[in-house]
């Protein structure tokens, strides 16, 4: 234990001169300030009440990064560092130790918020111009590499992986047909409510049915699939892919010459081309089964003439419909696969390309089924 813990500030007296005199206040450094006697310190020390313009470590019997984290915290790292610079009694160990905890904090502090200008909003406009442009291209080049590898790979059948293949319609697929039924089941029971609640007013309450076979068979099936499979299907992908590559993998494949394109991207596009348009149909039938329980239950619409009347719908709605299941399986397989090759090294990568997954992939369905409703329209389908 030191006898003299003591951080003072007072008026500084460099001899017994009393002409030799200083106004303004001197810091004198006294006893060990290390680690040991760190509770001692906390308990004996405190901030001086006048900023300090000199230090006097004559009295310091010894220190460590303990006492001088102590100090920076009772004087701040701006003035620490002015102050080691002139300090008495201070050792060139000691100056350079309390210079480096100085600085280090220093650096360590968060630079003033710079001031906004009227160009900054245009600024930020063009960066996110420039990278939505650059992730366009992306897109564009990955779409190309996967149709490429695919091509060489069809003719070659002992090269298909019908393993990775099957294992992901059945995660893809199979798996996610619970969800989709009951979601486009409950769906389709609230679009009947809705027609039926807008269509009693007008004493038309028998085309509620004619609302649900056409919604879902032009739109909602396919579409609330897609939906579900973007923020299941296509974010599985992404944390795969780039799971696989934070462990290295992606670069152990290329080092044995396998492509990754063929064992990891290709598999899954096909899964979810082949599975999609199934589970868009599953969702056109859950969703018509919907409607067909509240018309039943709620609407005094009989069960055969409500299939009666669904059976009257030009099943060419029903094509158009799955017709656009294949081109949404592409685009999130390819989405989610991508995401899934630009993750970084770190596990907060994997969530923010994930993250970017799910809403591109849903961003882009929605998109693409406005387009392709227009298009229907202009057609007169």
């Amino acid at each position: 234990m030191s006898d003299a813990l003591v951080l003072q500030s007072a008026p500084a007296v460099t001899s017994g001169d009393p002409l030799d005199t200083n106004p303004w206040p001197r810091l004198y450094l006294n006893g060990h300030w290390t680690l040991s006697e760190y509770q001692q310190l906390l308990k004996q020390t405190a901030a001086p009440t006048q900023t300090p313009r000199s230090l006097d470590a004559s009295g310091l019997k010894s220190i460590d990064t303990a006492g001088a984290t102590l100090l920076l915290d009772l004087l701040g790292a701006e003035t620490l560092g002015a102050l080691v610079e002139s300090a008495t009694g201070l050792s060139d160990e000691r100056r350079a130790l309390l210079q480096m905890v100085a600085q280090s904090m220093r650096d360590r502090e968060q630079p003033a918020a710079p001031e906004h200008r009227w160009g900054d909003g245009l600024e930020s406009l063009g960066v996110l111009t420039v990278s939505g442009w650059q992730q366009l291209m992306q897109f564009f080049a990955f779409t190309g590499l996967t149709i490429t590898s695919l091509l060489t790979l069809l003719p070659r059948p002992w090269r298909w992986r019908w393993t990775a293949l099957v294992a992901q319609m059945q995660q893809a697929g199979l798996n996610a047909v619970p969800i989709v039924a009951l979601l486009n089941f409950l769906v389709g029971a609230v679009v009947a409510f809705l027609g039926a609640t807008v269509l009693a007013q007008f004493g038309a309450t028998i085309y509620t049915v004619d609302l649900v076979a056409y919604a879902f068979m032009r739109e909602l099936g396919v579409l609330l699939a897609a939906i579900l499979l973007a923020g299941r299907t296509a974010s599985a992908f992404t944390a795969q892919i780039g799971s696989m590559k934070v462990n290295e993998e992606l670069d152990a494949l290329k080092v044995q010459g396998l492509s990754a394109i063929e064992l990891l991207v290709i598999p899954r596009l096909l899964a979810l081309v082949i599975t999609l348009p199934i589970l868009g149909f599953i969702a056109i039938l859950s969703g018509i089964a919907g409607g067909a329980m509240v018309a039943v239950l709620s609407l005094d619409i009989s069960l055969t003439q409500f299939i009666g009347i669904v059976q009257q719908v030009p099943l060419l709605h029903l094509w158009l419909g799955l017709a656009k299941a294949p081109v949404f399986a592409v685009l999130i397989a390819l989405i989610g696969c991508l995401e899934g090759f630009k993750v970084g090294g770190s596990a907060q990568s994997v969530g923010e390309r994930t993250t970017a997954s799910v809403v591109q992939c849903i961003f882009v369905v929605i998109l693409l089924d406005a387009v392709a409703a227009l298009f229907y329209m202009e057609m007169d389908w």
